[in-house]
């Protein structure tokens, strides 16, 4: 399935089923690309991706800190706007009271303010409240906390920030794109434009993620959903985007070639692949905010007896599905999950295909030709005593 606003680090997928059994994140059998904002594939991200911890600085003491003034200037919806114009590179940490990690970040991000105003760097370090800067926050797409975010002439610069919180860490990071930026600026005009364009192509920062992969489950009803997590953010519920592609959705192992070649030679009214795959190709977007689809399967297992070599232990066995979608509303403090529920029919149904052996064929025949000289002789017999001249 392709995820069409959701970053490949924050997608996860859950199992449950009423057996009790609960498997979180099962990314183990599942590869990860992002995707562009057309749903195309674009990067691999990598086959069982494990979020790593980040490291916090937890020295600074923000009251000592504000002694000196507060070098991380809060900015609210009229003034983010113009402060972006008036600086050249603005850091901006787009956080939220409640969050934890927001908590812990903020004497990190003050000291980090307070260094570059002391070394005189030519960036500005702000940040804004995302719980009274609702708007400015869902504009900016913020959907994690806390979520910090380069800026230079206004424009984004791609990819956010996702390494260590500490004042070295972050420090690093300005000095590295203040150098790239430099080295930039020294460039032919010609050159630098191609560096430029380049760029732009390698640090697509698209929120979208396709997935594909098996899931190992039990067989009794039960769900898998996908939602937003992280090890080191808090999700921001009203933007957690659940729209999403199914590109292929089938039960069981997949179907060869040569197998499919035989399957489709059997009438449709007995079987057909579609039944197998029913969902596939569907888009299910999310056109409002705390929405998702939850999806309902019925799932039935089919034994198919295609010839002699496949009878019995040996049949093929498919999975037939009937889906049914509905969209789910959630409360505004409840990040929304993509479910598919499954649940499996006690019931089976098996295809078998006969074929008439020769033998069968020749007393075919020769009950036909029998049955056809019997009935040419009663014509024959009936025609002549109508037809028969009487005797005078």
């Amino acid at each position: 399935m392709t995820l069409l606003d959701m970053p490949c680090e924050y997608a996860t997928i859950d199992v449950v089923d009423v057996l009790g059994t609960r498997n979180d994140n099962v990314t183990l059998n599942i590869n990860k690309w992002q995707v562009d904002a057309q749903g195309i594939r674009r990067q691999y991200e990598g086959q069982n991706p494990q979020q790593k911890d980040l490291a916090h600085d937890t020295h600074h003491d923000l009251a000592l800190l504000h002694r000196n003034g507060v070098h991380a200037v809060p900015m609210d919806q009229d003034s983010f706007g113009p402060w972006l114009q008036k600086n050249e590179y603005v850091f901006v940490d787009f956080y939220a009271p409640w969050c934890v990690w927001c908590q812990r970040l903020e004497p990190v991000w003050e000291a980090f303010a307070e260094k570059m105003a002391i070394d005189e760097m030519p960036v500005s370090v702000i940040k804004v409240d995302c719980v009274s800067n609702r708007e400015l926050c869902m504009d900016q797409k913020i959907q994690a906390f806390p979520m910090l975010r380069l800026f230079k002439h206004g424009e984004v610069q791609p990819p956010d920030y996702r390494s260590d919180r500490t004042v070295e860490a972050l420090t690093e990071f300005v000095n590295t794109r203040l150098a790239k930026d430099e080295v930039l600026s020294l460039m032919p005009a010609h050159e630098r434009e191609a560096h430029v364009e380049q760029a732009k192509a390698e640090r697509d920062d698209h929120p979208g993620c396709m997935m594909s992969g098996f899931l190992l489950v039990n067989r009794v009803p039960g769900n898998f959903h996908v939602e937003m997590r992280s090890k080191n953010h808090n999700i921001n519920p009203p933007m957690a985007n659940l729209s999403l592609v199914v590109n292929s959705l089938t039960f069981g192992p997949p179907i060869e070639r040569k197998m499919e070649r035989r399957i489709n030679s059997i009438p449709d009214e007995y079987f057909t692949m579609k039944n197998t795959r029913p969902m596939d190709g569907n888009y299910y977007v999310n056109d409002k905010l705390h929405k998702a689809f939850h999806h309902y399967i019925k799932v039935v297992s089919t034994k198919i007896e295609v010839n002699r070599n496949y009878v019995g232990n040996k049949a093929f066995q498919a999975y037939q599905m009937v889906a049914s979608s509905q969209i789910m509303n959630y409360q505004d403090t409840e990040t929304p999950e993509a479910r598919f529920s499954y649940d499996l029919s006690p019931m089976s149904v098996t295809i078998i295909r006969k074929g008439k052996r020769f033998y069968e064929f020749i007393t075919s025949m020769c009950a036909l030709i029998g049955g056809t000289f019997t009935v040419v002789g009663l014509l024959s017999g009936f025609l002549n005593s109508i037809f028969k001249p009487k005797k005078i």
